[in-house]
């Protein structure tokens, strides 16, 4: 028997490789395996569709992302979150000119510009998503390292202002969803970062200008107006949340089984904007529940983090990252259930995607390495 007291800051071999939150990769790994398991029921008709019935394409290739998203969630757990503090104003600066590119000449889908096509690998990516990441990584880094001047409006709050709603407006131009809630995200780590409330009258005119620029030059600015306003009809319900209704009254309590969706065949995007709906029909309530459990549980161990972080930079960016991850999430949900106007919003972690799974792993894996530092500074003050 080995009676070697053991290292807090050599731990074993599968600590390791597997450290920060427990809980948080508990959460991670459970919402990916069932993530699978519900995009290969809903990508039933699609495959039929569109190829020829082979129902193991979609699998296989959600399977591939979803593995390199916990890949890269890995490789970014292991990296001192203060790196991304020196990079981030870097990569904002990339975003803008890619976001103005796609905005301009990207691949159009559903009347939006939102993607771009990498030449030879034939693989679509969202900037978007990469500019989200930037920008609350570079608003956290700008509050941290001005707290000793956060009242100070030209040195401190006017950057982050200009920042915000450039980006946000940009994202704008063909994603409103995904720029009000990077907006709303920065208001909170503006709020965390002890910002005095004053400055919020002037963020908000930022984010009114922002979202006037996006709604009269972009290119979604009428249809979140029809959708706005068939939300607000009683005697109008849009098909996409028609359809909805109908799974989670099929679904009922228990659900009527793994793989038994009827709704798949007539729901738009069942494998991404409306999951949760096929969640509700095949798994019932007590799925449902099951799946806002665990997101809220991401949601107090990701706060329980910013808490814990003796680093300003490293609770800012724990809490902005963790926050639009949830936000997404009952965003998501609250359009399946018909509590909210109809979004184009993937549900993180567990609906079908690319670049979207990627980002998703790479902000759950800042958030781990964030809790990792935090622990193993304890550890080297204990």
């Amino acid at each position: 028997m080995n009676n070697t007291p053991t290292n807090p800051q050599n731990p074993a071999l599968p600590r390791r490789l597997f450290e920060g939150d427990k809980v948080i990769w508990t959460v991670v790994f459970a919402l990916s395996m069932f993530s699978v398991l519900i995009v290969y029921s809903a990508t039933g008709t699609l495959a039929f569709k569109k190829m020829g019935g082979d129902t193991e394409y979609y699998l296989l290739k959600h399977t591939i992302l979803v593995v390199l998203s916990l890949v890269a969630m890995w490789i970014c757990h292991q990296i001192d979150y203060r790196y991304y503090s020196r990079i981030s104003r870097y990569a904002l600066l990339v975003s803008v000119p890619l976001l103005i590119f796609t905005w301009l000449y990207g691949d159009t889908y559903n009347e939006a510009t939102r993607w771009i096509t990498i030449p030879y690998l034939n693989q679509s990516f969202q900037p978007s998503d990469f500019a989200k990441l930037a920008l609350i990584a570079n608003v956290a880094s700008m509050l941290s390292k001005r707290q000793q001047s956060i009242r100070q409006f030209q040195r401190t709050i006017l950057p982050i202002l200009i920042w915000c709603g450039v980006i946000c407006g940009l994202i704008g131009l063909s994603n409103l969803s995904d720029s009000l809630i990077l907006f709303a995200t920065c208001m909170l780590l503006l709020f965390i970062g002890r910002v005095p409330k004053r400055y919020f009258a002037a963020l908000l005119l930022v984010g009114v200008l922002a979202g006037v620029f996006a709604i009269k030059v972009g290119q979604r600015g009428e249809t979140a107006k029809s959708r706005i306003a068939a939300f607000l009809d009683p005697d109008k319900v849009p098909f996409q949340a028609e359809q909805s209704f109908i799974a989670i009254a099929k679904g009922g309590v228990l659900g009527q089984g793994p793989g038994h969706s009827e709704q798949r065949n007539f729901l738009p995007h069942p494998y991404s904007d409306f999951i949760f709906a096929v969640v509700i029909e095949e798994y019932g309530l007590v799925g449902a529940i099951g799946v806002i459990a665990l997101y809220l549980t991401f949601l107090y161990r990701g706060m329980l983090s910013v808490a814990r972080s003796e680093n300003a930079f490293g609770g800012l960016l724990a809490a902005g990252l963790t926050f639009s991850l949830v936000i997404q999430a009952m965003i998501n949900m609250g359009v399946a259930v018909g509590v909210l106007p109809i979004t184009g919003l993937p549900l993180p972690m567990l609906s079908m995607g690319g670049t979207s799974l990627l980002v998703t792993g790479i902000s759950i894996g800042v958030i781990l390495s964030v809790s990792r530092s935090e622990r193993f500074d304890h550890a080297k003050n204990a």
